[in-house]
């Protein structure tokens, strides 16, 4: 059966090269975790999860423990972080696809130690988060000793790693990420103290590893003789985060080559479905936003908002038709959206449309409709609606 003219391409040999390049960029000795949570960034975790561990990544993160049962099923070898932790009544989904938990609250020891005993399980993984600024999730400093004292002898969760989130490895300057991994200094020395040895230091993100900031949290990982695992997202999916403040001076060599090799592994496109003539004082759309002021060729094509089209990008941006760029115009409807193509000759129903990608010789990224929408990235690439199809190329 035909589907609807609205999908997604996913390049896996895009992906598996992103990876394998992030891989070098990283210091030799450090470990990547490809984050693939919410669909793998709307890519498609059943593409993308196999295709990083082809590529040698052997840590998967996901958000919940759903997404973590989905990624075992896909990826059966693979070490599989739960980022989010798991929720009441999901300690023993944890145990039984053996996931390895983020936890940082007093009620998620209990609940993995509860499952971990009910199931008989001698021994799980957990990753302890530290909050090191940020105040979204993490263990808080004074609370640490209170979790550290948990990790008795015959308590069943293995403290295997400790994780932070670099909430600001974007901003060039990099005083909020050196305060943080003071911060990760600090409680590292309190955890040595009370005689605990975790194995890894996963702390890091696509922006921390293209601009080198790799190398100090190899430097810190090693001074207390652990393993250091940087989480890259973003940069997998052949997309850089955008620097605030620029760097002043000359870029780090690694975001350089980054800018040069990455590439973006994704491309949206629909079809036109019809074309018609208007005249002067026609309206277009919903609440008629658009009048035309001239004779005009319009495009309906196959995509709207409840495609993750954002609505406010009507009267607003342009997608591609023929390698040209045709203006949206009007707003955008739940399943529809119309193009002016007036001056982009023998545009028929049929034609290819791409809002994500390149046609000819011009492109649109997930960059472009994030500064048109007021938004990020990562926020148009995951509202791509589970309805557009995913289509591996």
């Amino acid at each position: 059966m035909q589907t609807r003219p609205c999908w997604v391409e996913i390049s896996t040999r895009a992906f598996e090269d992103n990876c394998r390049l992030l891989s070098k960029l990283a210091n030799p000795h450090v470990d990547l975790l490809a984050i693939v949570k919410a669909n793998a960034y709307g890519h498609s975790l059943a593409v993308c999860g196999p295709a990083a561990v082809r590529a040698g990544i052997n840590w998967l993160g996901v958000t919940s423990v759903e997404e973590g049962i989905e990624a075992r099923r896909l990826c059966p070898d693979a070490r599989i972080l739960v980022i989010s932790g798991a929720f009441p009544h999901q300690g023993e989904d944890v145990v039984r696809n053996k996931l390895t938990a983020v936890v940082w609250d007093q009620w998620q020891f209990d609940l993995l130690e509860e499952a971990a005993r009910s199931l008989s399980v001698r021994s799980i993984s957990v990753h302890l988060e530290l909050d090191t600024g940020m105040n979204r999730q993490g263990v808080q400093p004074d609370q640490l000793p209170h979790l550290l004292a948990r990790f008795r002898r015959d308590f069943p969760l293995r403290f295997e790693g400790v994780m932070t989130h670099l909430f600001a490895a974007d901003e060039a300057d990099g005083r909020v990420t050196e305060d943080q991994l003071s911060r990760v200094n600090d409680a590292l020395i309190s955890i040595k103290s009370a005689g605990i040895h975790p194995g890894i230091l996963n702390v890091g993100n696509s922006a921390a590893l293209v601009s080198g900031q790799a190398s100090n949290i190899a430097k810190l990982a090693s001074r207390f003789e652990m393993k250091p695992l940087v989480r890259p997202g973003l940069a997998l999916y052949g997309l850089i985060p955008e620097f605030d403040p620029e760097f002043s001076s000359a870029e780090p060599i690694s975001l350089g080559q980054a800018r040069h090799a990455l590439k973006p592994v994704l491309t949206w496109k629909s079809q036109v479905v019809s074309v018609r003539p208007v005249q002067p004082g026609s309206v277009v759309g919903y609440n008629g936003t658009f009048v035309a002021t001239e004779p005009m060729r319009l495009a309906l094509i196959a995509v709207g908002y409840a495609d993750g089209l954002d609505r406010k990008l009507g009267n607003h941006f342009s997608l591609l038709v023929r390698g040209q760029r045709a203006p949206i115009i009007g707003r955008i409807s739940m399943d529809q959206t119309v193009l002016d193509v007036t001056e982009i000759p023998d545009v028929v129903p049929g034609d290819e449309v791409v809002l994500i990608g390149r046609q000819g010789e011009d492109s649109i990224s997930a960059f472009d409709h994030a500064h048109a929408a007021g938004t990020v990235p990562w926020e148009i690439l995951t509202r791509i609606a589970p309805r557009v199809s995913r289509v591996e190329i």
